[in-house]
């Protein structure tokens, strides 16, 4: 349960894999919640601390981020993409790309980081470190292509990429361990790589989540992130390819994975 000097975070474990993020300014008594795949893990959560929701935050439209927030709304706003306004619960506050809300007493930027739906916006919060990114960048992995191109999911990656090391990343499903599987099939000599496989087993024997994940780690591990290494390229002899290219290639292998 992570702390910096202003707030707290607090993993939800929802549904089967999924999961949902609390945030919480002890100055205020606010607290956020991102994303809401099912209402009584994060009530129990709330409840147990006794905190009370200000705000809902919504990363995007599929049901397994938002079939909770009828539920869980009644003292709260709820804020999500006003590009994806008419696929959500409804909103008290619409959002785009560039926008910079205050949640939780955080200067919150909004990021559109379309790709595994139009209209999937992540929230960063720079001053705590910290970025949601649901079902975009995951812990080494990335969402699947439903609905944008790779084009535009490369473009999202990089965005969120292009944020500080030491961001916290807090993303939307426990799929690390098979995402480091397959990472392990496009890299294996990555040292990094073998040594977070390591951690991520070890974790997932004790029942620990291995969400959050710091962006530095992903910089050096996850293979979405770097369709544009000239070493991944080589490794995949795709050195002349487009970076699109090999990203693209890159999300069509874990596809059939």
């Amino acid at each position: 349960m992570p702390k910096t000097s202003a707030i707290e975070l607090v993993t939800v474990p929802c549904l089967h894999d999924n999961y949902a993020f609390l945030v919480h300014d002890a100055a205020t008594g606010a607290t956020a919640l991102i994303d809401a795949p099912e209402a009584a893990p994060i009530q129990a959560a709330l409840d147990a601390r006794g905190w009370v929701l200000s705000d809902i935050l919504i990363t995007h439209h599929h049901d397994d981020h938002i079939a909770g927030v009828a539920a869980l709304r009644e003292t709260a706003r709820v804020i999500g993409a006003a590009a994806d306004a008419h696929r959500l619960p409804d909103l008290d506050v619409a959002v785009g790309d560039g926008d910079c809300i205050t949640v939780c007493g955080q200067a919150t930027d909004v990021i559109d980081v379309s790709g595994h739906t139009i209209g999937h916006i992540a929230f960063h919060m720079p001053d705590a470190a910290l970025v949601f990114t649901a079902d975009s960048l995951m812990a080494l992995g990335c969402g699947r292509l439903f609905e944008g191109t790779p084009a535009q999911m490369w473009d999202s990656l990089q965005k969120l990429r292009d944020l500080p090391d030491e961001t916290v990343m807090c993303s939307g499903h426990e799929y690390t361990a098979a995402n480091a599987q397959f990472a392990a099939t496009l890299d294996p000599d990555n040292l990094d790589l073998i040594s977070r496989i390591k951690a991520i087993t070890k974790a997932r024997d004790a029942g620990q989540p291995t969400v959050p994940s710091r962006l530095s780690e992903e910089k050096r591990t996850n293979p979405f992130l770097r369709a544009d290494d000239p070493a991944l390229k080589a490794i995949l002899c795709m050195s002349d390819a487009s970076n699109v290219d090999v990203f693209s290639y890159i999300r069509a292998s874990k596809d059939k994975f």
